[in-house]
């Protein structure tokens, strides 16, 4: 099952994902006579995530094509983050030897570099990525993201799983010269205003195969700046989700981003994006894409001073 949040007169709601349509829960819920919450982060606290699964899995594509008069186009369609607020946002540093290998340091060993960052960094889709004015490089790093679900207790690589409501792809900025005077700063370099992008897309672990297979790439305007799939992570969504449910107890919502294959520096005009390929099937053929403009607000305070 794939959802959405799309913004729409009503505020920014849930919506089933039919290949290229998007049909409104709250239609849904009207016609068929289901109850699901047609906001994500209620639906997923409420614990119906997975009623609303099977009753996809049972009626959904069937039902849904009955419903023209309640289908979007993705083409006029406007995508807003999956939800806003996460209880915790957790972030993996230097998870692919490559990225490491472009900072001059090496990768950590023996257990993730984790770190957390606020959640007022957040936007969503075709939101402005702003370069704060104290940062001279600023990158944007496309990345693979769990969403979590609530759990306590510790997991395993062989039930990781439980701990995991389902997948997005994000965009995680970084003020890397500020990063680069010291790695201390690793927190506050990540943490500025529109410094984390979160798509709109949500994928159920149903539709994902082999998670190790998926393709997560770095996109510049249109070029691809960085690929690598989660199988060369060098700790894996399975090895994340055991190291840190034995940290803290996952609350519905939480967002573990789990690291990025490469940057991409920005510039004022850029757009950065995020694919994670490996999730097309018949019906869904498009990869999972996430796309910012970027302006640099040094340049904007230069336009309006002349």
């Amino acid at each position: 099952m794939r959802l959405a949040t799309l913004r729409t007169d009503s505020g920014e709601k849930l919506h089933y994902q039919d290949g290229d349509y998007f049909i409104p829960v709250a239609a849904v819920n009207t016609v068929f006579g289901t109850f699901f919450p047609d906001e994500f982060l209620p639906l997923l606290q409420s614990g119906e995530l997975d009623d609303m699964r099977k009753w996809y899995a049972a009626e959904g594509p069937h039902r849904l094509s009955r419903l023209p008069e309640y289908s979007l186009h993705k083409s006029e369609v406007e995508y807003a983050p999956l939800f806003r607020r996460p209880p915790k946002i957790w972030c993996i540093g230097l998870n692919y030897r490559e990225h490491a290998a472009d900072l001059d340091t090496a990768a950590p060993t023996g257990e993730p570099g984790s770190f957390m960052r606020p959640a007022n960094s957040l936007i969503g889709p075709g939101d402005e990525v702003k370069i704060p004015r104290s940062s001279e490089k600023t990158t944007g790093e496309g990345e693979l993201t769990l969403v979590l679900r609530e759990h306590s207790g510790d997991l395993t690589r062989e039930n990781w799983l439980q701990g995991v409501a389902g997948f997005v792809a994000a965009i995680d900025m970084c003020a890397e010269d500020l990063l680069r005077r010291n790695v201390r700063n690793l927190t506050a370099s990540k943490s500025f205003p529109t410094f984390l992008s979160l798509g709109s897309i949500f994928v159920t672990p149903d539709e994902v195969p082999d998670v190790k297979a998926l393709n997560v790439q770095t996109v510049l305007n249109g070029e691809v700046k960085a690929e690598n799939t989660a199988a060369h992570m060098t700790f894996t969504p399975d090895v994340l989700i055991e190291y840190h449910s034995r940290i803290f107890p996952f609350e519905a919502g939480d967002l573990l981003l789990t690291g990025t294959p490469g940057a991409a520096a920005l510039s004022d005009g850029d757009t950065i994006e995020c694919r994670i390929e490996g999730l097309e099937t018949p019906d869904m053929p498009t990869s999972l894409t996430l796309a910012n403009p970027v302006v640099d607000l040094k340049k904007i305070e230069s336009a309006t001073a002349t």
